[in-house]
């Protein structure tokens, strides 16, 4: 019955994640914690978040721009390795609680962020990818935060679908392979995340017919409700565990 539960919340996960370009990890990361504790979520989260991301990307092949996917990754895959190994050194209270702060707290700094209208260029996605992929590697999702970048970089629709999964691959990659170099991704942690990942790879293909459909509004207001739940259920994780 967990593993459903799991699959039930990855397909939905994946589905708006598919649509609005994040959310998937923010959604799943709360059940994962519950079923399997915050040790072992982490790193079945980073295998399901390649799968994820690599559904979006043969989903929307032909759009991906490669020369911003370029800057981002070159700054942001030895990051994510970096912010891993941190991980690896917190206790699992203070992770539930890392995560649940970062996520609440996203919800002012993405308005704050989409009030500035900011302009980016290859520049800024290479110093955005440094702190973003070290970010990811402690707090499992940066989607709010790689969201607003490549929107600011000009991309919409599918090619901003696109190139922030291929981006954000490299760092889910790169944080997979530090968990297994240290010990924290078992057979047993990468079976749980490619059944995870499974259901977000089917959710982000029934996502595609829907993403031209959705406003800009209605993504901001999801994003502010997924973000509050999740990050107030980690905390309250935290306080009663």
């Amino acid at each position: 019955m967990g593993y459903i539960f799991v699959l039930t919340v990855g397909l939905i996960a994946g589905t708006i994640s598919g649509i609005v370009g994040t959310g998937s990890s923010i959604m799943l990361m709360p059940v994962l914690v519950y079923q399997f504790g915050p040790k072992q979520a982490v790193p079945i989260m980073a295998v399901a978040s390649v799968m994820a991301n690599l559904s979006r990307i043969l989903a929307w092949w032909r759009e991906v721009d490669w020369r911003a996917c370029a800057a981002y990754s070159i700054t942001g895959i030895p990051a994510a390795a970096l912010g891993a190994r941190t991980l690896l050194a917190l206790p699992s209270r203070a992770v539930d609680v890392a995560i649940g702060v970062f996520l609440i707290a996203m919800v002012p700094v993405g308005h704050w962020l989409a009030r500035h209208r900011l302009k980016a260029n290859l520049w800024h996605l290479m110093l955005g990818g440094a702190v973003i992929g070290y970010l990811t590697g402690i707090v499992v999702s940066t989607g709010p935060l790689s969201v607003p970048l490549f929107l600011f970089y000009g991309l919409s629709k599918g090619a901003f679908l696109a190139t922030e999964a291929a981006s954000s691959l490299g760092l889910y990659l790169s944080k997979s392979v530090t968990f297994e170099r240290f010990g924290a991704l078992t057979a047993a942690v990468a079976l749980k995340g490619l059944i995870a990942g499974s259901s977000l790879m089917v959710g982000a293909f029934i996502a595609k017919r829907f993403v031209l459909r959705l406003r800009p509004e209605s993504f901001r207001l999801l994003m502010d409700a997924i973000m509050l739940a999740a990050g107030v259920s980690l905390l309250w994780s935290a306080v009663t565990s």
